[in-house]
């Protein structure tokens, strides 16, 4: 039985799909890894282009629910309604996340913290539960206690923004050199 998605035996099956994950657990490592360090070395500009990022998309969104719900004729009275409230809404948010780019910033940096450190701490706890069937037992246990540490940080360290982007870069950026291990190792096992 495999142990999960990153350490099975694919002895029985072909290798451009051993080689797929591979790919995918090492392109993971190494965007959390890059982000992590982006966030350690420029911590303010980065939050504020991944603010602008996600502004840019829900204004995006915004325009495109705004025009189904305008223009789309085969759709019934509420799901237009909807269409258009959340379009509306996203534009809204858009805006007012463009004119106050660093105030948004902060606001995301928290969520995000919240939510990744619950994330984090889910995610070790089911990495723990793998270890009996997981091909390297030592990087997968290395990898649950980091991340249910990392959760446990995160979530409940003051919720000063310098102190989150600090534990959100070092985590990442140790997280994504483990996946970048974890990638190689399992090439070596499949």
């Amino acid at each position: 039985m495999p142990a999960s998605y990153f350490e099975a035996d694919f002895t029985d099956m072909d290798n451009s799909v051993s080689n797929g994950i591979r790919a995918a657990l090492g392109i993971g490592g190494l965007v959390a890894l890059v982000i992590g360090l982006a966030l350690l070395f420029w911590p303010g500009i980065t939050a504020v282009v991944v603010t602008w990022i996600i502004a840019a998309y829900a204004l995006i969104a915004g325009i495109v629910n705004l025009a189904i719900g305008i223009f789309s004729r085969k759709i019934g009275g509420w799901p237009r309604t909807g269409y258009l409230a959340s379009g509306a809404l996203f534009v809204i948010v858009a805006i007012v996340a463009f004119v106050n780019l660093q105030p948004a910033a902060k606001v995301l940096a928290i969520a995000v913290g919240i939510v990744v450190g619950i994330a984090w701490i889910v995610e070790g706890i089911v990495a723990l539960t793998l270890v009996k069937d997981a091909a390297s037992k030592a990087w997968t246990i290395f990898y649950a206690a980091l991340s249910i540490v990392a959760g446990i940080v995160l979530l409940f360290s003051p919720l000063y923004i310098v102190v989150l982007v600090w534990v959100l870069g070092i985590a990442l950026a140790v997280m994504g050199v483990v996946q970048i291990v974890r990638a190689f190792r399992f090439s070596a096992t499949a």
